[in-house]
């Protein structure tokens, strides 16, 4: 009985087959002019290969707009992600100068301890976001990292600077804040 099934299938696709071949008449037989024809499929064949061209530019620039575009995005939002950052730890830095006032008053070791403790915490968690201590003692004046308060008579080359009187501190290369500083100048005879 199987056998009968599958001679009736195979039977019915055969069939379907049939059904599904077209016949298409011969060039000859509906009298078509195949040099027009041929001119006309080239003709056409050009217009394709233009519009191609034309879509395939157009995709080309599309996706460089696009690569383009992902980078300003995430450079606009690193600036953004910066400033904020910049703007916080510039908040915080009247904070720290509280901390170095206190410490530079008289205090019992136990408090002492623990304001170093705090003090040195909240520094640690702004230089990993990067802020930077400037470092000023023995540097020559430099008025984009120091701002001169006073001028202080000392031995030495002039135009140094003397003393520190408030921190500075830069965020990522930019100076947040500038060093307060005394420059030393000669004495004067």
């Amino acid at each position: 009985m199987n056998a009968v099934f599958n001679k009736e299938k195979n039977m019915n696709d055969a069939e379907e087959k049939n059904e599904e071949v077209k016949f298409v008449a011969d060039d000859e037989a509906t009298n078509i002019d195949t040099r027009g024809r041929i001119t006309k499929l080239r003709e056409e064949l050009k217009t394709c290969s233009e519009e191609k061209k034309e879509y395939l530019d157009g995709w080309q620039r599309a996706k460089a707009d696009h690569i383009n575009y992902k980078k300003d995005e995430a450079k606009r939002l690193e600036d953004i992600a910066r400033f904020v950052t910049a703007g916080l730890a510039s908040d915080i830095l009247p904070a720290l100068d509280s901390f170095d006032l206190a410490l530079g008053h008289g205090m019992n070791s136990e408090v002492e301890k623990g304001v170093l403790l705090i003090r040195s915490q909240l520094l640690d968690i702004l230089k990993k976001r990067g802020l930077e201590v400037l470092t000023t003692a023995g540097k020559k004046f430099d008025p984009a990292f120091h701002e001169a308060i006073g001028e202080v008579e000392a031995d030495g080359e002039e135009g140094m600077v003397a003393e520190e009187i408030q921190k500075g501190y830069m965020f990522r290369g930019a100076v947040v804040r500038p060093a307060r500083v005394r420059i030393s100048r000669k004495p004067v005879a």
